[in-house]
């Protein structure tokens, strides 16, 4: 038992009004069956957020780790990572992230001016009305991370791993598939980041990681340089052909593909059975609903960014997504459980959006585990020292799968001097390739 709990304990038991909480092992506070949501019948204790901390890591990739980004001759030259800390009046500290996307500094003068007011005082096991639903693009992203903070204080409190709070009318699963996810390339002769034939080398060392499934990007091309799909189609063969058939395939197009080359390319995708075809062109839900017609058994799928289940309503109703995409980082986690149970409710899939760090990976995956619709979860494969860096205990992937901490709350616990080791790199994630000739 942690000193923090330990305070936790004796505070709780001594507050005139408590509910006193005693010593018992990790786990032994069942909750009850059929439950309807999170919340449900999990009993609230007294505890108050005393204070509100943003915590913004960056690291400047080495000129090796660097790499292309789409068609706009731009390249990736920094990792980041956000962090939301919440401490409490009886000793638990709570922590959740949020995207790097949804720009650091911004985000982080949003939590003192706006967030900070609204919680000091409050007490966490009010998180769905606290912070629920209220995460949106910019600023407003740093909800994300205050949502799951307030969770993670909840596990804690309950000495309970968080999918067990979220796994209200299921068996939970900790053994989550994860799937590589990579391939980004150029289709420039002469460039140093590297091109389409590497495809093959990188999904083959994939497998040998031990991953079942790789996703990989279109490469940037398609516009500046003229390149058709038609050219491109050859390497998909080839790929296929190394990896074998018991090896997932997934296609990523970001959304960069016109109608007409995702239709040129959906017979393919159809042929070679890729798993699914991801964000294949601009977000038009007629666009997508149309598209389907061409993929009778590949799987669509979107959603990434998506904050809300009103964004996302839609798009499930009439089935222009098969899998849904929300991730913790963008929505939190009690708006990614309710999306993820909506979605359920119409037989689609959920494989969240996991392009961040470890801190989002525990969140999703304590998601998955807790939802009957779960299929698999993202596992960057770009060089990222947040990915596995960020904790005193080990948390990877172990020949393509990941087990959820069984630790009260996301079960997760920062290193000391993060802070110290990797200050926060101002600007944008990407900048023109200085390598290239303008």
């Amino acid at each position: 038992m942690t000193s923090s709990r330990r305070a936790f304990l004796s505070l709780a038991a001594s507050s005139a009004g408590a509910s006193p909480l005693t010593a018992r092992p990790s786990g032994a506070a069942e909750l009850p069956q059929g439950r309807i949501s999170p919340m449900d019948g999990v009993r609230r204790e007294k505890i108050k957020i005393t204070g509100l901390k943003v915590i913004s890591l960056g690291y400047r990739l080495k000129p090796e780790e660097e790499w292309p980004d789409g068609d706009d001759n731009v390249i990736i030259y920094k990792t980041e990572s956000v962090i939301v800390e919440l401490t409490t009046d009886v000793g638990l500290k709570g922590i959740g992230g949020a995207s790097r996307y949804n720009a650091p500094a911004q985000m982080k003068e949003y939590a003192e001016a706006v967030v900070k007011p609204a919680i000091l005082g409050k007490n966490p096991f009010d998180v769905e009305y606290l912070a629920a639903g209220l995460c949106g693009p910019r600023a407003r992203g740093v909800w994300a991370g205050v949502d799951t903070a307030m969770w993670d204080i909840i596990g804690k409190a309950k000495e309970l791993p968080l999918y067990k709070i979220l796994a209200t009318d299921t068996k939970p699963v900790t053994h989550i598939r994860m799937y590589a996810s990579g391939g980004e390339f150029t289709w420039q002769k002469g460039s140093r980041f590297v091109g389409p034939d590497d495809l093959v080398k990188q999904a083959l060392r994939h497998k040998a990681a031990g991953y079942t499934a790789f996703k990989y990007r279109p490469g940037g091309g398609f516009g500046r340089l003229g390149i058709k799909i038609a050219d491109y189609i050859p390497y998909m063969r080839d790929l296929r052909g190394a990896v074998g058939s018991n090896f997932d395939l997934i296609q990523e197009a970001n959304t960069r593909w016109s109608m007409e080359q995702c239709m040129e390319i959906a017979p393919v995708l159809e042929e070679l059975k890729y798993l699914w075809f991801e964000e294949p062109t601009r977000k038009n839900i007629d666009d997508y609903v149309k598209l389907k017609r061409y993929l009778p058994t590949v799987r669509i799928s979107g959603g990434e960014t998506m904050p809300n289940r009103a964004t996302l309503a839609e798009w499930v109703d009439r089935g222009a997504y098969d899998i849904v995409q929300p991730g913790c980082d963008d929505a939190g986690v009690t708006e990614c459980w309710h999306m993820a149970r909506m979605a359920g409710s119409r037989g689609k899939l959920i494989c969240p959006h996991n392009w961040q760090d470890g801190l989002i990976t525990a969140a999703n995956a304590h998601l998955l585990a807790a939802v009957p619709n779960r299929f698999l979860l993202e596992s960057n494969m770009t060089p990222n020292p947040f990915k596995e860096g960020l904790f005193k205990e080990k948390f990877q992937a172990v020949d393509g799968y990941i087990e959820v901490p069984q630790k009260p709350g996301l079960g997760v616990e920062l290193k000391e001097g993060l802070e110290e080791l990797y200050p926060p790199i101002p600007g944008n994630w990407n900048m023109p390739d200085p390598n290239f000739p303008r």
